[in-house]
């Protein structure tokens, strides 16, 4: 089902894609959306602001809000690197926590620091369970039409059941800093190409600059506007691949008001500027 090598593919339920490596990828910025990660074979190495997390076969990948992150991919020794990325639902995982009635403040984050808004989770036996199940309800269209559904919904609840639960708990919690934070994340990401400052971000989170800038860096492992920069670049990198946009017309979708400047700090964070990214592209055609 993992038919792109290299990349990802989409599954036959929305939300849902599979992703292929043959080949070992150097350390790399990349950019996860909320979800679940699934390593079946081979694994990848994560790191953020020195922080050092591998998800393989025992460990799986919650990422609560939108995460720039350096990664590296290492195929098996014998079978490729394949894997599943499971988009979050926040409306589904409000849901699961009403019905599962957790009792106040039994699952709470510890000490006074927001945690980092990604991880790892071993992979126990009823998730592995579930992911199996969700696998082969992916074989056909109908199945996963029908059936899909519910079985994304059980991950989501065996997620909630691990060791990430207290930040996914957290995020879907309002009131608390980490779900206030994570608001701004939300509409940082939909707004990416806006000028905004980081007073207007603290006001967002009805926060105090200060309070908001040690907050976010402590979910991102990055200061605000270090961050928007990142999800700036990165979207444009997806227009420049996936839709083959010119540099100067990505450079002006992402909000970069001088071209000079966007290849510049494209070029320090990929490691790679975007006229050399569109040769890469056009060789390997």
């Amino acid at each position: 089902m993992a038919t792109n090598d290299g990349g990802a593919v989409e599954s036959h339920l929305p939300g849902v894609r599979f992703f292929k490596d043959t080949q070992h990828v150097r350390r790399r910025p990349m950019l996860y959306n909320p979800g679940i990660c699934i390593v079946a074979s081979g694994h990848k190495e994560g790191t953020l602001g020195g922080v050092f997390f591998r998800y393989d076969a025992d460990n799986y990948l919650v990422t609560s809000v939108a995460m720039p992150f350096e990664c590296e991919s290492f195929p098996g020794e014998r079978d490729p690197l394949l894997g599943l990325y499971i988009d979050l639902d926040m409306a589904q995982l409000n849901d699961l926590i009403t019905q599962m009635d957790e009792r106040p403040g039994s699952i709470e984050l510890g000490g006074g620091e927001s945690p980092l808004g990604i991880g790892p989770s071993a992979m126990d036996k009823d998730m592995k369970d579930a992911a199996v199940k969700l696998l082969r309800t992916l074989r056909t269209e109908r199945e996963a039409r029908i059936l899909g559904p519910g079985l994304v919904r059980e991950m989501y609840y065996r997620a909630l059941c691990g060791s990430q639960a207290p930040v996914l708990y957290s995020l879907a919690k309002g009131g608390n800093t980490y779900s206030q934070v994570a608001r701004v994340i939300t509409l940082l990401e939909g707004n990416y190409a806006k000028k905004i400052n980081v007073q207007e971000m603290a006001d967002s989170a009805h926060m105090s600059v200060s309070a908001f800038h040690k907050a976010f860096k402590d979910i991102t492992a990055d200061s605000p506007l270090r961050y928007l920069k990142k999800i700036r670049l990165s979207r444009a990198r997806d227009l420049i691949v996936q839709q083959n946009m010119k540099a100067y017309l990505a450079a002006d979708a992402v909000g970069y008001e001088s071209t000079s400047q966007f290849s510049r700090e494209f070029k320090r964070h990929f490691g790679q500027s975007p006229a050399e990214l569109m040769r890469e592209m056009r060789s390997a055609v």
